[in-house]
């Protein structure tokens, strides 16, 4: 049986014949393995039987789809004949029978008896918004009966019943059941679960180390906390198939603490597991977890020997774990469980999701239309539309409010179910004001209800799963769930500005506990204290003002409540969930309902800009006036972080506070020593200043989760100067996560809020009896996934609980010194902002450097190919000039460039400064003398209109490369920028080179000039020279000098030894104690220069060329790939370059090989906003990037070996000294 094809026979309707094809499409993979053979009537041959033929096969069929639709239901042989006999072999246990749901009809009569239908909730397949994944269900679910019956062979074979019952007798149910995919069973839960991934091969492997484990065990331990490990083992390993991670030991409701938790990906609970020892009796043991409480929606009791399954609260299984086919059967059962309200709920929320967006573009197109048709409507809008201009944002557009109509009319209802609070919109004085808006809207002619109909099947699952949540923190977890895949069908721009990603109750636990325990310890106070005012700035659904009441005594909550508690929301929905969720919370403690005033409808940062303005409606304004107010002694939350928009096209900025702003500029942007300075625009850093401001002075505390690239990047070395000003204690606890930094990770499951920048929670105390400045930090484990940091929270419970290391800041205000030396700072600079701003020869290598050019919109600027890129500058600057008219002819003098220009990502493509020029009235001019050679990648030259006006930052490109012919003589050497993520890496050019050349790249010319190409200057000071002459000899040029820092930065010592001094300042360059060894770097520099100078006439590696002799030859390229060896490049269908020595992958630029490089950049791309192709195939050379490839590889090698000859030639005692590189670790700043 376990190889054996199973028939399949098809019940259905002539009229649904498409509808079967389609099914059996979704079905192909089933035949293809040799699982099932289908046969349906259309099968019989001419001249056969109709009767005859469709009754044997109706026989022989293991497997009878039912395909259930009106026309089944009249055809007298579907329902009469086949459906009958169908039913009996059903009840007989020799055939499994699944009803499969067509079309809508009234089908569930007597004779289907207990039978389940497919797809889920009984919804017909034509009633699907897409269709495909009702049929992928339903594949899936056919699957996963057919394992089942794999394991059983003999199950529906009416001899064998008593057999199996036999065997089965401890699973208190009848066989026969579970093959009908009876209601009540976990095989028709589980249906819908991805069993596939649980195939017995899978699990074999894992049961296998399973006994293995507990092998290990015989004769040395046999108590529970010992052997219990084997099994965690295992289900851990077992439930990541199924994307659920077992959290061990974690506290639930009523102070339980089961052996394990399972959760899924929407943080929901979907198992439980208790373990007990080998000699303890399990069902003794069992029925003292149900006295005390213990869930048993779907729940494991074992003890090595035997498991027990509960599910929905009954009894389901017992499973015998010394055999492995009882193991696999309990895994399968357990982990494939769902339970209807959840399985209602993930569905509603995800279908929900999907479905915003199109309803959304209805009630859009409603109230667009409402717009010119109803005056009534017009007149409540008008007046709203007033209030939020003056109250929340004077900028504030048409459409935002359209937005926030929707949001109300689209989730209302849940607020008024799952809070069970029906005088919703009358009770919140925000709620009560858009209402009039909308009944304004109704009344013309749209019916809100008869709208939202389509919606009521995820109004009830929503609202069934509300209601099985009892748990405090799982309701605060599940409202953040449907909040937060709300905004990601319908806000997406909004939930990028805003940051919507709920906080985790784990982290909201630790810090409001840490906030507790300063309280305590420092301040001798408490939250419950009358007077500690508190105030959440960005306060999202209100899970920390929740946590704090849930905290406070009852005796003391009362005022708290009334006095000391604050929180501000700008967005519409959070908001209205957090007044619910807080109201709902202060019920739940006292037994009474009082409105919570210390909730304001307002931008946090708007408020500090000082404004008088009423704030919306009488009622809000005066809880913001209370709010400013209060003795603010604690800030706490998860303030946005969004740094700024991809593209200017988007037209989503972060919005602008010129009071912050300013205060940010003043402080942390003007003791930052960075040239590039946009990370301090990030939201969360003005809400960091706008925290420590609140404060006004007085002793207190700040505690965020945000964003935490202000702990080590260069950005921030001014913010964390003022931090340690301003504060007296901070503790940071690293959560990690950055996907930029470290690529190996994923966002979604490494990092706390599934974002790709780091994490962590920041606790900063003022405390000005204090006079002693203390900085501690703590960083989980990089490669950590969010469960496990998440249950490192719960059980360190708050900061009193983490192993803090304490740091010393050093003089350039670094926190994170670990792995830096102090004798890099003592060699000679290669640069210095004094130097560069002076524009004089100070004690500096070079008096100028430059970053290199960015263009804001590279897929117009540059191009391969010269005519077309001269082609696009034209249309692009056509478009451009024609928006310059527009702009000077325009009525509105008010009106903003943000407002007014065209978003046309086909005909251009805007950046702040262009927009500057805009507003200048600056016109461009498309002159073909513009377009140079840059360098844009490693070994990937392209042409670039350069251009001011077109060029966003131009940098000092304009006095390095003034001309065409200043690149006949000029040389740059070009590197790593300070705080790039990628290894130090640098590369020698001759043309003006792209910012991202080499990561954010630093340029350091040889020469300058005027911009018109006179007054050439050497770019090494004359002091630089006075000092090698010094050391070595009077003959020394500053030639050599360049081609020795050439070589120093190539030298693998150097990089190794700095790497994290080069991630925070520029290179600093020693001198070698030794004429020889000074001798032989210029001569290595020299030639590596020449090399990397020259590679477009090096000779080409002898590569083996492999041509497919079944494809016409051709040079083209469409996209270069390695094989999977790295020993050939497949340079297109027809031709393969095999041969290639792995020496050549060691020279690397960053996290590629220079190799790599040339694959990655030479392949014909389109840009999917733009349309624009490129296309680097040459017309005029088209063997040009064949033969790349082979040069590539000689450049590649011949590197290696110079690199090589280099440190063996020289090495870091030879410029620190033998007694100093011996004692050198005492040198690490710690």
């Amino acid at each position: 049986m376990k190889n054996e094809t199973l028939e399949l026979f098809y019940s259905y309707a002539p009229e649904d014949e498409a509808l079967r094809k389609e099914l059996d499409k979704h079905l192909t993979f089933l035949k293809r393995e040799g699982l099932i053979s289908d046969w349906h009537h259309k099968k019989i041959s001419a001249g056969g039987h109709f009767v005859e033929e469709v009754d044997s096969h109706l026989q022989s069929a293991r497997i009878i789809l039912l395909l259930i639709s009106p026309d089944f239901i009249a055809s007298d042989y579907c329902y009469g004949t086949e459906l009958q006999e169908a039913m009996k072999r059903s009840k007989e246990g020799t055939a499994c029978v699944i009803p499969i749901l067509l079309r809508p009809c009234d089908w569930q009569t007597p004779l289907f008896g207990d039978l389940q239908a497919l797809p889920r909730d009984q919804r017909a397949i034509t009633a699907w918004s897409n269709q495909d994944s009702a049929f992928t269900e339903i594949a899936k679910a056919i699957r996963d009966m057919i394992y089942a019956l794999r394991q059983h062979p003999s199950s529906n074979m009416q001899l064998q019943m008593n057999a199996v019952k036999k065997q089965q007798r401890h699973r208190g149910k009848k066989v026969g059941e579970s093959l009908t995919m009876g209601s009540g069973t976990p095989d028709s839960s589980t249906t819908l679960a991805s069993s596939a991934s649980l195939s017995a091969t899978t699990l074999k492997k894992m049961i296998d180390r399973y006994y293995k484990e507990l092998h290990e065990y015989q004769g040395k331990a046999d108590y529970e906390l010992a052997v219990r490990s084997a099994f965690q083992n295992l289900l851990a390993e077992a439930a990541r198939l199924v994307k659920w991670t077992l959290i061990p030991e974690q506290t639930i409701e009523s102070g339980l603490r089961p052996d394990g938790i399972l959760r899924d990906n929407f943080d929901l609970r979907r198992g439980y597991w208790e373990a007990k020892g080998p000699k303890s009796d399990l069902e003794q043991e069992i029925k003292k977890k149900i006295a005390a409480g213990y869930p048993l929606t779907n729940t494991i009791f074992e003890n090595t020997k035997w498991a027990i399954l509960y599910q929905n609260k009954k009894r389901q299984f017992e499973y015998d774990l010394q055999n492995p086919h009882d193991v696999r059967a309990l895994l399968r059962d357990f982990l494939a469980y769902t339970e209807p309200d959840i399985a209602s709920f993930e569905a509603a929320v995800q279908e929900f999701k999907a479905s915003i967006p199109e309803l959304a573009k209805k009630l859009s197109e409603i109230i667009e239309q409402e717009h010119k048709l109803n005056k009534r409507f017009i007149a409540a809008f008008h007046k709203f539309t007033e209030l939020c201009r003056t109250s929340l944002d004077p900028k504030i557009s048409k459409e935002t409010i359209n937005e926030m109509l929707i949001q109300h009319l689209l989730t209302e209802r849940i607020f008024r179910t799952v809070f069970q609070n029906t005088d919703f919109v009358n009770r919140n004085v925000i709620a009560a004001e858009i209402e009039k808006v909308i009944q304004a809207l109704a009344s013309r002619s749209f019916n809100r209800h008869e709208f939202l109909k389509s919606l009521d099947r995820f109004y009830v699952a929503i609202e069934a799963a509300a209601k099985g949540i009892e748990s405090w923190s799982e309701r605060q977890s599940f409202l953040n769930t449907v909040y937060e895949r709300f905004f990601q069908g319908y806000a997406e721009k909004q939930a990028d500005t805003h940051g919507i990603v709920y906080t985790p109750q784990e982290i909201v636990d630790f810090m409001c506990a840490s906030v507790e325990e300063v309280l305590q310890k420092e301040f001798s106070t408490s939250i419950s204290e009358p007077g500690v005012q508190i105030l959440d700035p960005a306060t999202g659904t209100g899970s920390f003002i929740v946590n704090l009441i849930h905290r406070i005594p009852p005796h003391q909550l009362k005022h708290k409540y009334h006095h000391d508690l604050f929180c501000n929301e700008i967005m519409l929905l959070p908001y209205y969930i957090a007044s619910l969720n807080i109201e709902h919370e202060y019920y739940v403690k006292m037994g009474e309902y009082g409105p919570f005033e210390g909730i304001c409808f307002a931008d946090t940062l708007e408020l500090a800009e000082g404004q008088q303005l009423p704030l919306f409606v009488e009622e809000n304004t005066e809880r913001v006036q209370r709010e400013k107010e209060a003795q603010i002694m604690v800030v706490i939350g998860n303030p946005p972080y969004n740094a700024w928009q991809e593209n200017e096209n988007d037209n989503n900025k972060n919005r602008r506070y010129p009071s912050i702003d300013l205060r940010v500029s003043q402080t942390y942007a003007k003791d930052s020593k960075a040239s590039n300075k946009n990370a301090l625009s990030d939201a969360y850093v003005k809400f960091f200043r706008w925290a420590i401001d609140r404060l006004q002075g007085r002793d207190g505390l700040v505690c965020f989760i945000s964003n935490n690239s202000f702990v080590d990047q260069i950005a921030f070395d001014g913010m964390r100067k003022h931090f340690v000003q301003d504060f007296t204690s901070i503790y940071h606890l690293d959560l990690h996560g950055n996907v930029r930094k470290n690529p190996r990770l994923s966002g979604t499951t490494h990092n706390v809020f599934g974002i790709q920048v780091g994490v962590g929670i920041t606790i900063a105390v003022r405390l000005s009896q204090s006079s002693v400045k203390k900085l501690y930090y703590y960083r989980v484990p990089e490669d950590w996934r969010k469960a496990e940091k998440l249950a490192f929270l719960a059980e360190k419970k708050s900061l009193e609980g983490i192993e803090w290391q304490q740091l010393q800041v050093d003089e350039k205000y670094t926190w994170i010194t670990n792995g830096m030396y102090s004798d890099f700072s003592k060699f000679l600079p290669l640069g210095t902002k004094e130097a560069k701003a002076l524009k004089r020869h100070e004690a500096t290598l070079f008096s100028l450097y430059s970053s290199g050019i960015k263009t804001n919109r590279d897929q117009w600027a540059y191009d391969y190919n010269h005519e077309k890129l001269t082609i696009k500058i034209q249309r692009f600057t056509d478009t451009y000039n024609s928006e310059v008219d527009r702009w000077k002819r325009r009525g509105n003098t008010t009106l903003k460039t943000d407002e007014f220009v065209t978003y046309d990502d086909t005909k251009i493509k805007w950046s702040e400064g262009l927009k500057l020029n805009l507003q200048r009235g600056i016109y461009a001019n498309a002159d073909e003398k513009k377009i140079r050679q840059c360098l844009y990648r490693p070994f990937c030259k392209l042409w670039l209109f350069f251009d001011r006006a077109l060029t966003e930052r131009v940098y000092q490109f304009p006095q390095i490369f003034p001309t065409p012919a200043s690149e006949q003589e000029n040389i740059v050497i070009c590197l790593s920028a300070i705080g790039s993520s990628k290894l130090f890496h640098c590369l020698v050019n001759n043309c003006i080179a792209d910012l991202h050349l080499t990561g954010d790249s630093q340029c350091f010319p040889y020469y300058t000039y005027a911009e018109d190409g006179s007054n050439r200057r050497e770019n090494i000071t004359d002091w630089a020279l006075s000092r090698f002459q010094a050391k070595y000899s009077s003959s020394v040029t500053k030639w050599d000098i360049f081609h020795y820092v050439y070589a120093i930065l190539h030298h693998p010592q150097y990089r190794e030894r700095y790497a994290e001094n080069l991630k925070r300042d520029l290179p600093h360059i020693p001198l070698v104690h030794d004429v020889e060894k000074f001798q032989c770097c210029v001569t290595l520099g020299r030639q590596l220069m020449s090399l990397h100078l020259n590679y477009e006439q090096e000779r080409e590696y002898k590569l083996n060329w492999h041509f497919n002799k079944d494809i016409p030859f051709s040079w083209l390229v469409e996209k270069m790939k390695l094989t999977s060896d790295k020993t050939a490049v497949i340079v297109n269908e027809s031709l393969t370059l095999a041969g290639i020595p792995q020496a050549c992958f060691a020279y690397r630029l960053g996290n590629r090989s220079a190799l790599e490089w040339v694959i990655d950049q030479y392949q014909v791309t389109t840009d999917k906003r733009s349309g624009i192709e490129s296309d680097p195939n040459r017309l005029d050379d088209e063997q040009y990037i064949v033969r790349l490839i082979g040069r590539v590889v000689t450049v590649s090698l011949e590197t290696v070996k110079l690199v090589n000859d280099l440190a063996q030639a020289v090495t870091v005692e030879d410029w620190l000294g033998e007694s100093m590189y011996a004692t050198s670790p005492s040198n690490k700043l710690l």
